[in-house]
């Protein structure tokens, strides 16, 4: 018996699949999750001890619906946008923005941005998006690995005799729990809606 193991993901469930109009939909995919990103970093709610980003709930979210090819398309797209100065990033501003800030304190979590979305990306492939339990397994994975080289850059850049957790790990726990959540419901219920349409 043969097991499938490769399945759509929700940007593939709609419009062309392939031919021009595929290439078309997908820049057009690639351009509205750069500007999604961008936007994303930028909404803070309030929150203790410190105020929620939705950045990272972007980037997991855009990575199980756009697979891991064109996840990591819009992820390398999106930083090559800050990395050319403009102002895309959850701290960069007027003062701090391109290179020189992508190499600062948050260059490390930029890094597990890129291995996470395409963590997601894969783990949508085999249906880990469709069930609320498995999706959020794939965000806790996909914070992990967005954490692991976010403060192991923090040691290096700042040394490990400073409270490297207590900088870049324990005062977003709290946020990134309510964001696992949110989108442990959202993509299933996206993936649901998307049934009854074909109904």
């Amino acid at each position: 018996m043969n097991v499938t193991t490769h399945r759509n993901v929700l940007a593939e469930a709609f419009g062309a699949n392939e031919g021009t109009a595929l290439r078309v939909k997908q820049a057009l995919l690639v351009v509205a999750g750069i500007a999604i990103l961008a936007v994303a970093a930028k909404i803070k709610v309030p929150m203790w001890p410190v105020p929620m980003t939705m950045g990272t709930f972007a980037v997991l979210s855009l990575g199980a619906a756009y697979g891991a090819r064109l996840g990591l398309v819009t992820i390398l797209g999106y930083m090559i946008v800050g990395m050319l100065g403009f102002d895309v990033f959850a701290g960069s501003s007027a003062e701090a923005y391109g290179l020189s800030y992508m190499m600062g304190g948050t260059g490390g979590y930029l890094v597990g941005y890129v291995l996470a979305t395409v963590a997601l990306g894969m783990l949508a492939r085999l249906g880990w998006d469709r069930s609320a339990p498995k999706m959020a397994g794939a965000m806790l994975l996909g914070n992990v690995l967005i954490y692991v080289p976010g403060l192991l850059w923090l040691g290096v850049l700042y040394g490990w005799d400073k409270p490297i957790l207590d900088w870049g790990l324990t005062p977003f726990l709290m946020g990134d729990a309510l964001k696992l959540a949110l989108a442990a419901l959202l993509l299933p219920a996206a993936w649901k809606l998307v049934g009854r349409a074909r109904g």
